[in-house]
């Protein structure tokens, strides 16, 4: 017989914390979804809270390290790695590194302090990447700063603003935000 494997039971996780936060996560729930018996979740996880912890591990892992990991990959000069990183950021989806996924984290985050450590640990860690990206074009510090936020909150603000452009679609204005911060 064969085993529903872990990143199964994790990723199905991230769908019910993405559709209805934290306490949608249930196991009985996530065994019916994948079409399984909730017996093989203990192979794997202790109990509910251990699987909240892997969630968030590969979240933590999935939107920060893997990204950072990709852009570098293909090597190149600073505004090309944040072309990709752009690039990668807005095709970003799944259970994992969808909006999503980003969106409900963050809310949860609010109300669970260990959870608002640990996004604040990705959120940390992915302005230190874009300062090492910005800063090796643009000298004057406190513009690297604006830019960092800018593109952090263009990045999680964009979803939320349903304002039309005029004769631009959401794609072109995208396209001139990212044209001016890598000016």
């Amino acid at each position: 017989m064969t085993r529903t494997p872990r990143g199964k039971w994790i990723e199905e996780g991230m769908r019910a914390l993405a559709s209805g936060g934290p306490e949608a996560v249930r196991i009985e729930p996530l065994a019916q979804a994948l079409g399984v018996s909730k017996g093989g979740f203990y192979g794997y996880f202790r109990n509910r809270d251990a699987l909240l912890g892997e969630m968030l591990d590969t979240w933590e892992h999935a939107v920060a390290e893997a990204v950072i990991e990709q852009v570098e990959s293909a090597g190149g000069e600073p505004r090309a790695k944040l072309e990709r990183l752009f690039a990668i950021a807005s095709a970003a989806e799944g259970p994992t590194r969808g909006v999503e996924a980003e969106l409900a984290v963050r809310d949860w985050a609010r109300r669970d302090a260990s959870v608002a450590q640990r996004l604040r640990r990705v959120d940390n860690r992915r302005m230190d990447y874009l300062r090492s990206l910005f800063s090796a074009f643009c000298p004057d510090e406190a513009e690297v700063e604006v830019r960092c936020m800018l593109v952090c909150s263009v990045r999680i603000g964009e979803y939320f603003i349903a304002a039309d452009h005029g004769t631009r679609s959401r794609a072109e204005v995208m396209e001139l935000v990212r044209d001016r911060l890598l000016s």
